[in-house]
């Protein structure tokens, strides 16, 4: 993202402004404006016609994403009327979709996000399983190799790093930082990717570290993979048709071969080598990232406790476990996957933000997107419900996964985007 989200999401950015947006001929307006009902609390959804129209318009409603409990077609005969109402008592996710000829709209709403809890129990031995991987992490000498990168701009420095990690990958990307700065004087800002291989908001950009280094940090931004930083397309083409191929379900019945497991290590590594650099203040370190990004930035403050903050938009690897309660899981849904189910359940747990949050004590700052398909608001509140520090929750009816379109910013813009940055700027400062 640039101006703090837009350099890690640069590309959504783009797209957004080049979506064609079409007349709208109707709008749907739901009781709360934020989608966030109580349990028992009657809601209801409303469509609002802007044109007049002979096409008859289809309604779909979804219950925890993906069962549907409501169909029907109809031929709106005033300009205001009520599609769907109802009142649940447990905790779940309810996503509309209204289409006519030349236009769809979504909207979502989520009742009782707060009592969510994760689908699969917590492992009873999940500390004493990361304490051990990260004794091992730490026993490992720290090595790291640094290529100074040549910059416009004065006043800064910026290196391409690879740093050894039990990984098995080591973790690779950019660190920059003010020339000159004090001791213990600066934050920590670890940028993290979201899903994917060869798109640009997969790599390491010089220019996201250096965006932070100008606000007064020691920013990181770090790849999920490992990948070699700065080389030709084929080489990340390769990869993704290669090696990466299904990348997030590689090894689920197996916990030293989860692919997740180098993910995380490669982040704690990471964070470790920050701290240990002198400008460090000593107190602050923040994790940004969005979707994949976000999955690890949740990960991060579970797993290492100096993690003071999060900013995590619309987050993956969050409840894999729904599925087991009658809910979508939070993405790559791996229980939703081919394999042994009981192997599964030996090994995601231990990698589930849902499961790694308890007990977290960060500042959480968590943009959740009421009809996305892709990372589903129930898995997020679950994640998020463990954590016990301050949460500032963004909870947002018509966003799906991608970036709301050009129509949807006028509002996404004043109540989400800039707020998110908002923070960011104001903790850096």
């Amino acid at each position: 993202m640039k101006s703090c989200f837009r350099l890690t999401c640069f590309i959504f950015f783009l797209i957004s402004l080049y979506i064609p947006v079409q007349a709208q001929s109707f709008i749907l307006k739901q009781t709360h404006e934020n989608g966030v009902y109580k349990s028992n609390e009657k809601f209801r959804v409303t469509l609002v016609l802007k044109q007049k129209s002979d096409d008859s318009l289809s309604v779909k409603v979804w219950k925890n994403n993906d069962q549907i409990i409501y169909k029907k077609t109809i031929l709106p005969d005033q300009d205001s009327l009520v599609i769907f109402e109802s009142a649940y008592k447990e905790p779940c996710s309810v996503m509309l979709e209204a289409r006519q000829k030349g236009s769809k709209k979504l909207l979502g709403l989520v009742v009782s996000p707060n009592k969510l809890k994760p689908g699969s129990p917590y492992p009873k031995d999940l500390e004493a399983f990361w304490d051990l991987e990260k004794l091992a992490l730490n026993a490992l000498r720290m090595e790291v190799k640094t290529k100074t990168m040549v910059l416009k701009d004065l006043g800064y420095e910026c290196q391409d790093i690879e740093i050894n990690c039990t990984g098995p990958k080591p973790a690779r990307g950019y660190f920059a930082k003010p020339s000159g700065a004090k001791v213990r004087s600066l934050p920590i800002v670890l940028l993290v990717k979201a899903a994917g291989v060869k798109g640009s908001w997969c790599r390491s950009e010089v220019s996201n570290a250096v965006n932070y280094a100008k606000k007064g940090a020691l920013c990181f931004d770090l790849n999920a993979h490992g990948m070699l930083n700065g080389q030709p397309e084929e080489y990340y083409s390769n990869l993704e048709t290669g090696e990466l191929k299904d990348y997030s379900v590689q090894g689920l019945e197996d916990r030293e071969q989860f692919y997740f497991r180098g993910m995380y290590l490669r982040l704690l590594r990471t964070i470790e080598f920050l701290t240990r650099q002198p400008e460090w203040d000593g107190k602050r370190i923040i994790v940004i990232g969005e979707s994949q990004g976000g999955g690890q930035a949740l990960a991060a403050t579970g797993l290492d406790h100096r993690v003071s903050a999060v900013v995590a938009t619309v987050p993956a690897m969050c409840d894999w476990g729904g599925i087991l309660a009658g809910r979508k899981g939070g993405w790559p849904q791996p229980f939703e996957r081919k394999g042994d189910k009981e192997k599964m359940l030996d090994v995601l747990p231990y990698f589930d933000a849902a499961h790694l949050l308890k007990n977290s004590k960060a500042t959480i700052v968590v943009e959740i997107g009421l009809v996305d398909q892709t990372c589903p608001s129930t898995s997020i509140y679950a994640a998020i419900n463990q954590a016990k520090g301050i949460k500032i929750i963004y909870p947002v009816p018509y966003r799906e996964h991608s970036w709301p379109n050009a129509e949807q910013r006028k509002s996404w813009d004043p109540m989400v985007f800039n707020p998110k940055n908002e923070f960011v700027n104001n903790y850096l400062k």
